[in-house]
């Protein structure tokens, strides 16, 4: 899961990125509302941490230029020291989804961000199939279908299939890719390419058009139908 944390006390990034980082979350962050405003209009974010009071913009004005102006549905959870009545149909007129009060609980932000994100991509809390198309991936029991036919991975194979499916349609940057599988330390070598093409074996080969495609100098992405003539990746 990708998350932009707008936030500009230094203490609570620190301790989101230590909680967040280590399960795999990828981390970008801004300490005022416009730095925030201008990662939210370039980037593609799963969810959005969003502190009321910042410096420059605030959050809830952030917040309007994120749904009105950007147009961007992506979700956000709004932080604030507030707590009255008052404060949070503020924060939930502004285009938040959810909100939570300072002092929280690290783990109750991450429950809410998975709550909001499942709801965004209209997934259901204890759903433990993914599917794409004419791919099916059962993740409690490790199995993968297309087209009926079950296919068998590597561990890896499925970690990065994982991932692919579960962003799908987006592309998949190489670094998040690499996370999934390797965390802070991916190997020096290339290995990530060998694995991408072992798991094309098992995915496209047999099948009439490639499912997997490359996004050159970017990353990866699932499709679930042949999207004209273009060419077959060469990794």
């Amino acid at each position: 899961m990708r998350l932009l944390i707008i936030e500009d006390n230094p203490d609570i990034v620190a301790n989101l990125y230590g909680f967040l980082e280590p399960k795999g979350y990828l981390l970008d962050s801004a300490a005022n509302g416009y730095g925030g405003l201008a990662l939210a209009a370039q980037g593609d974010y799963d969810a959005v941490v969003l502190d009321v009071m910042l410096p420059g913009l605030n959050g809830l004005e952030l917040c309007q230029k994120l749904r009105g102006e950007l147009h961007k549905d992506t979700p956000v959870l709004m932080l604030t020291a507030r707590d009255t009545l008052e404060d949070k149909v503020a924060g939930f007129d502004s285009g938040a989804d959810d909100y939570l009060v300072k002092p929280f609980s690290l783990v109750e932000l991450e429950v809410r961000l998975k709550a909001l994100v499942r709801r965004a991509r209209g997934g259901h809390a204890g759903s433990a199939v993914l599917s794409v198309g004419e791919l099916t991936f059962d993740t409690e029991q490790f199995q993968v279908k297309r087209a009926g036919r079950t296919l068998s991975l590597t561990k890896t194979g499925y970690t990065i299939l994982r991932v692919l499916m579960r962003e799908a349609p987006k592309v998949v940057s190489r670094r998040q890719v690499e996370h999934e599988i390797w965390g802070d330390e991916p190997p020096d070598s290339d290995a990530l390419r060998v694995h991408i093409h072992a798991l094309r074996q098992v995915l496209d080969k047999p099948f009439p058009f490639p499912m997997l495609r490359t996004i050159a100098k970017i990353g990866y992405k699932l499709v679930d139908k042949e999207e004209g003539k273009e060419e077959r990746q060469n990794e």
